[in-house]
């Protein structure tokens, strides 16, 4: 008998909630980056062992949202955690709980959901403080487990395993034996794009920038994408693609190697810069953009 769980991973950004999907899957499911917010829409990692499906859910951080993007991703965060079997609340080690964490708890509580408590980046933390969050957390919210663990080496994670595999239950698998995500070539894509412009730019910018894959053409030995990167005013523009065009280059150049990593084919890409003001702002842009409810 096959069995199967859902796992919502949510808490506030920066927390390593993308980083802990990657390592649970042992591949780059989800971007990420030292900026808050990276992730934006809900990823599905996809991880089948034995007779065991475990379809873990990475959601965007919870914060307090001041644009349209931001009650998109807040919608998805909070929608995620009704529709999963077990919820896992990934904190960093900080004594203290905080509003964010109070508000993703009482979710957590109308949803009736079984939460698992994980402390994040222990390597970087004493065991006193991690004695303390755990205290301070305990002391909000009855847990069903706590793991503290670090989600970059791996350490500790075997052990989130061995609590979400209390929440398995029998059931025919949702996916294929070897699917890794749900998500479309081309949201990947714009995923990866994205991820880059956070990596070769600073300060607020990336978060003004959306990608959208305008052409995805599979040929033999190549694959040829098209991607239109927009973001919210002309000094911006400048900005992304350099001077000389070196910092679009730049970005195109880290792209296509993950993009050639991932999808095993070489990769040509074409990649152009709009302005779109204020899109952020607007939710039939975001919308448009791919930032919509399924």
């Amino acid at each position: 008998m096959t069995k199967t769980a859902f796992v919502a991973i949510v808490g506030r950004p920066n927390v390593g909630k993308s980083t802990l999907l990657n390592t649970i899957c042992g591949e780059k499911i989800a971007i990420v980056s030292n900026k808050p917010q990276t992730t934006r829409n809900r990823i599905t990692g996809i991880l089948t062992k034995g007779e065991n499906q475990y379809v873990f859910l990475d959601t965007p951080g919870m914060h307090k949202p001041r644009t349209a993007l931001g009650d998109f991703m807040v919608k998805t965060a909070n929608g995620s955690i009704g529709e999963s079997d077990v919820t896992v609340l990934v904190v960093e080690p900080v004594p203290s709980v905080g509003d964010i964490e109070k508000g993703i708890l009482e979710r957590i509580k109308a949803a009736k959901s079984p939460c698992i408590l994980v402390v994040n980046k222990v390597d970087e933390h004493t065991p006193v403080a991690i004695a303390e969050t755990i205290a301070a957390y305990s002391a909000e919210y009855d847990f069903d487990a706590v793991v503290p663990l670090c989600a970059k080496s791996g350490k500790g994670v075997s052990a989130l395993f061995e609590e979400v595999d209390k929440f398995l239950y029998d059931s025919v698998w949702f996916f294929p034996e070897d699917a890794i995500t749900d998500q479309p070539e081309r949201q990947i894509a714009a995923e990866i794009i994205r991820e880059k412009l956070l990596r070769t730019l600073n300060k607020e910018i990336p978060h003004g920038t959306a990608v959208v894959i305008e052409e995805f053409k599979e040929e033999k030995n190549i694959i040829r994408i098209r991607a239109e990167i927009f973001c919210e005013k002309n000094s911006h523009k400048g900005i992304i693609v350099g001077k000389g065009g070196t910092a679009l280059k730049l970005t195109g150049t880290y792209a296509r190697q993950d993009l050639e990593a991932f999808f095993g084919t070489k990769v040509y890409l074409n990649l152009w810069v709009k302005v779109k003001e204020n899109w952020r702002d607007s939710a039939m842009t975001v919308g448009n953009f791919g930032y919509k409810d399924e």
